[in-house]
């Protein structure tokens, strides 16, 4: 059998060695880096990967999509695959900066306490999802639209950033998703108010939501952080909490550590499946997003 090659791809200045460790913990027995690739040099570096090697080793090779941009990542991702000429493909897999796996783990989190301890589904839920402009904020909109919720992105500089990626979302997926202004406390007040699930994706140590703001989410069920950097990103949300009863307000509250733990499991059950694939695959954060509601117990 031909050894496992791995491609990984990013536009920034480094490959995360998170990510290289993840890669090579799951299986791969060769790994390289390629970094400040632009989008142009995807399809020629890809293309050299395929024809290097025989067909039927097309599933032993696989490209890696790094970055910090989801946007720019999913473009990447087209750019691979339009790069394939059949029968000659390799697998092609986008987790940039571990966004995909960590928002998909998210959701699935709170798609679990929903059932687990409301009886209730993500459908027609309000979801206000703070850090609105990151990678993990996008692929949760898209994941709790797709799901039937309606997901609003909470820009913490305003409304404008954060109107455009909803917009962006809605052209790429085809799926609703709002825009609200988070740059002051009454606005972030407000997108709590409304909200069934709270979904805290701002940067580390950077708290959205206070205890006494809590208490005016009169509607709220779950809310989730993946902030592990005091202070919470949601006021009493300790990093373990696994749908822990909130100190303050009502509903249940997800921490960063919990969130990590799937997260990880569905970042080294993708890598795993590559490897074990006959057929080329193309993962990002939806087929994370089933794996972990797999690894959290839902399939």
């Amino acid at each position: 059998m031909a050894r496992s090659i791995l491609h990984m791809l990013t536009p920034l200045k480094h490959m995360s060695p998170f990510d290289v460790n993840m890669a090579v913990d799951a299986g791969f027995e060769v790994v390289s880096t390629y970094t400040a690739v632009e989008l142009a040099e995807v399809v020629p570096l890809v293309q050299d990967s395929i024809f290097s090697r025989a067909p039927q080793d097309g599933t032993r090779t696989a490209i890696f999509i790094a970055g910090k941009n989801a946007e720019a990542s999913l473009d990447m991702v087209d750019a691979a695959t339009s790069a394939f000429v059949p029968p000659f493909a390799n697998h092609v897999f986008a987790d940039p900066a571990g966004s995909f796996t960590t928002g998909a783990a998210m959701v699935a989190c709170v798609r679990k306490a929903l059932r687990d301890k409301f009886d209730e589904g993500l459908a027609g839920k309000r979801v206000a999802i703070y850090g609105g402009t990151g990678v993990v904020a996008y692929c949760a909109a898209v994941i709790a639209a797709q799901e039937g919720a309606r997901p609003v992105l909470v820009g913490y500089n305003g409304r404008e950033r954060v109107a455009a990626i909803a917009d962006s979302i809605r052209t790429r997926f085809g799926v609703a998703v709002e825009a609200a202004d988070g740059s002051d406390q009454a606005g972030r007040l407000a997108a709590a108010r409304d909200a069934e699930v709270i979904l805290s994706a701002a940067a580390a140590g950077v708290q959205v939501l206070s205890a006494e703001d809590l208490t005016q989410a009169g509607r709220l069920l779950v809310a989730a952080d993946v902030n592990a950097v005091p202070p919470a990103g949601i006021a009493g949300i300790d990093v373990n909490a696994d749908a822990v009863p909130l100190p303050s307000g009502r509903g249940v509250g997800i921490g960063a550590l919990a969130i990590g733990n799937v997260k990880y499991g569905t970042q080294a059950g993708l890598f795993r499946r590559l490897l074990q694939a006959d057929q080329p695959l193309v993962l990002d954060f939806r087929e994370a997003y089933r794996l972990a509601v797999e690894l959290t117990g839902q399939a």
